[in-house]
């Protein structure tokens, strides 16, 4: 379940996208990537992240997500060297230093300027992806990227995982399959 109201992000941030999803066989390049479904991810260093399943990746969209999620005491915003970055910070208002690296030239980091946190994190999501639940539609994305949200920012370091988890499953309410296929 997504927060609602979460407190917001400080410190130095990280911010880059990524799409999720598979290709449509026979219908070329252009198409696929459309088929895809793009995703968003705000992450403080050194701290928690989140994503979010956008509805594009216009300048527009993650300045709302920004705006959400920042707080006022922010040290410095980083990202790969997109053009909608800019603009979707200084729409949003926040008005902090940005600084970017330039993935397209195979720069990642640059000193402390790297995106490094959150490539980790589309790791793992991807890896899920492929390796643990084979295929993820965009109806259920949000419950897997809250899922992935939960497994990194509060039991990465848990040393009690598996039995915190059973005991989850135990409290779970059921939610039969037809009810999760539901239009």
């Amino acid at each position: 379940m997504t927060e609602v109201n979460p407190e917001p992000l400080d410190g130095i941030l990280e911010m880059d996208g990524t799409y999720i999803g598979g290709k449509k066989i026979g219908q070329g390049a252009h198409a696929a990537k459309k088929a895809k479904v793009p995703v968003f991810v705000i992450k403080r260093r050194g701290g928690e992240l989140r994503f979010f399943k956008a509805e594009d990746v216009k300048s527009g969209t993650l300045a709302r997500y920004i705006k959400e999620n920042v707080g006022t005491d922010v040290a410095v915003i980083m990202t790969d060297e997109a053009y909608v970055y800019p603009m979707a910070i200084f729409r949003a208002g926040i008005g902090k230093p940005h600084k970017s690296v330039n993935h397209s030239e195979g720069i990642y980091a640059n000193g402390d300027i790297t995106t490094n946190g959150i490539e980790s994190a589309f790791s793992l999501l991807k890896r899920g992806t492929v390796g643990s639940w084979h295929k993820v539609s965009a109806k259920h994305l949000p419950a897997y990227l809250d899922e992935m949200k939960f497994r990194f920012n509060d039991n990465r370091h848990n040393p009690y995982l598996f039995r915190d988890t059973m005991l989850k499953l135990i409290e779970a309410t059921v939610l039969e399959y037809g009810k999760l296929t539901a239009a």
